[in-house]
């Protein structure tokens, strides 16, 4: 991956433009144009096998080119909560199977950093690397005072690969977003600047070394939390040298469990350390996944889990943290009304959401399923699952959510942190294991219990005085017919009505769409090549207003 010719970069632009703009087109073919025709139940059942050919032809992709396309299949790899095991099993070896750069070029890059010969620097360096990541990779170092380290060294060129994938994407992104549906949920752009920016982040190792002593700083007093020793004088803009805490990984059980340590303590020290992270500190690591989290075993059962490449972080704003804390309270204490309150609060309800509706859905959800373990959850009946999702198939089909650009990364890493737990201990109890937690957070509410009695007092003090004058005016305006009222369920029924007339509209142009294309493939057949490209030009016309209309 060293430096490339820029007519080589742009035939790597290309081919990662073509390969999803494949997969879009896959896309509008089976999810738009076949479903619109009658074709649902086709399209349901060769969906698995045509993801797969998509995961396949990635991971392919992936592996020739690395950079950023590595880093987007270790996401994908790490997202078994949400897509199917013969996926990931595709994408699984992406965590571990980036080629690794020739050594002479690693020691180029060692040497311009650190300006001096490798001889001056190390006492001895594996050149064999113990890690190949998508960005850099690392070596076993000896340094000269005998202490046993790592060096984690950039990538040579790898900014220039980076800017190209990312301008790649950029284009998928464009696309992506004229998709209506997805363009008034989804702020596609903010979500591709901030990957973007954490991407450069982790270009600058200084910034990481400065995410490492964070870290230190916030577990110092945590006995099961790792975080490496940094060599702050050995550590560069593109080098970094750190305490060597590489040990068994965090997803290799059997490994841990053959030394008396016992997977569900684990998964509830790695469970404890994500609250603090999120709830208390607000600066968490943003790419849990098994390559960076390993388990240190100790005697007599006791472990640590040690934490390694803080180059992905995220920061949650003071009001962001209160209203999850909010809403994690809420889930812990089965309080339906809560949780609904700090997601609206939070701004992640759409105008036309229905907050009784998702409130109802909420109780019944903590009704049947609060407390089941994750094997219970995989293992749930899929047509009770059908039952609850026709009894609220009215709330599903509106989509009232919409995702806070300050919530990407951290719902990222909480995806793959929910799917390394199942990995670790599919009995692990979520609910069962935020109690403690929980009360923790109580206790320090009960501290401003009274201020907020005091202020809740005081409000209603205010509004008391206010009403005579409130109650003298609405008096007025009924005597003058001036008094209306506005019932907001007229506007979600405007807005159910005008989803319907669009979905009527969509049929219309998917059956001209597909017969177009059908009859660019009849005249191509019979050697109307000219007739065939007009006819064909018309169906990607129709068939590009139909997928990006709004």
């Amino acid at each position: 991956m060293s430096n490339q010719h820029p007519t080589q970069l742009r035939q790597r632009r290309n081919r990662i433009v073509f390969f999803w703009f494949r997969v879009l087109v896959s896309a509008f073919w089976w999810d738009v144009l076949v479903r619109s025709l009658g074709g649902r139940k086709w399209a349901n059942r060769t969906a698995l096998q045509r993801y797969l050919n998509h995961a396949r032809r990635f991971r392919a992709l992936a592996i020739d080119l690395g950079g950023v396309m590595i880093k987007l299949g270790q996401f994908f790899a790490s997202r078994v909560d949400i897509l199917p095991k013969e996926i990931i099993d595709e994408l699984a070896s992406l965590q571990d199977e980036v080629p690794p750069e020739s050594f002479d070029d690693i020691r180029a890059v060692l040497e311009r950093e650190l300006n001096r010969p490798l001889g001056e620097i190390f006492a001895s360096i594996d050149p064999v690397p113990t890690a190949a990541a998508s960005l850099g990779q690392v070596h076993h170092v000896t340094l000269k005072g005998g202490e046993l380290d790592i060096v984690k060294v950039q990538r040579p060129g790898i900014e220039a690969l980076v800017t190209i994938d990312l301008q790649a994407l950029r284009t998928a992104a464009g696309w992506v977003k004229r998709y209506g549906p997805i363009r008034r949920r989804v702020d596609v752009d903010a979500l591709y600047d901030e990957f973007s920016q954490t991407l450069y982040q982790e270009l600058d190792y200084l910034a990481e070394g400065r995410n490492i002593e964070q870290f230190a700083a916030d577990f110092k007093d945590w006995e099961n939390i790792r975080i490496p020793h940094l060599h702050w004088e050995l550590t560069t803009r593109r080098v970094l040298v750190m305490e060597n805490i590489g040990a068994i990984k965090v997803s290799d059980v059997r490994a841990y469990q053959t030394q008396g340590v016992l997977a569900s303590e684990v998964a509830l020290a790695l469970y404890d350390f994500y609250l603090q992270q999120v709830f208390i500190n607000g600066f968490f690591h943003a790419d849990p996944h098994p390559g960076n989290m390993f388990v240190e075993p100790l005697a007599d059962g006791a472990f640590t889990i040690n934490v390694v490449d803080f180059g992905m972080v995220g920061k949650l704003s003071t009001h962001t943290r209160t209203q999850l804390r909010e809403m994690f309270l809420g889930i812990a204490t089965r309080d339906a009304s809560r949780v609904v309150h700090a997601i609206d609060t939070a701004g992640w309800l759409l105008p036309w959401a229905d907050r009784r509706e998702i409130e109802r859905a909420a109780t019944r959800v903590f009704a049947r399923y609060w407390g089941i373990s994750m094997s219970d959850i995989q293992n749930l009946d899929v047509n009770e699952m059908r039952g609850f999702l026709s009894e609220f198939r009215s709330l599903i089909y509106q989509a009232p959510f919409q995702i806070p650009a300050d919530l990407l990364f951290l719902g990222r890493a909480l995806g793959i942190l929910s799917g390394l737990a199942t990995q670790i201990d599919a009995n692990f109890n979520i609910f069962e294991a935020a109690a403690p937690f929980a009360q923790k957070l109580l206790a320090t509410e009960s501290g401003t219990l009274r201020q907020e009695a005091v202020k809740q007092i005081t409000e209603t003090a205010l509004a008391l005085v206010r009403l005579p004058r409130q109650f003298d005016r609405m008096v007025d305006l009924l005597a003058s017919g001036d008094l209306r009222v506005t019932i907001n369920e007229q506007d979600r029924l405007l807005h159910e009505l005008t989803r319907l007339n669009r979905s009527a509209a969509r049929v219309s142009w998917a059956i001209m769409s597909m017969g177009l294309f059908l009859g660019a493939v009849l005249l191509l057949a019979i050697g109307q090549t000219a007739f065939s490209l007009i006819a064909f030009g018309l169906a990607l016309v129709f068939g590009g207003w139909l997928i990006f209309r709004g």
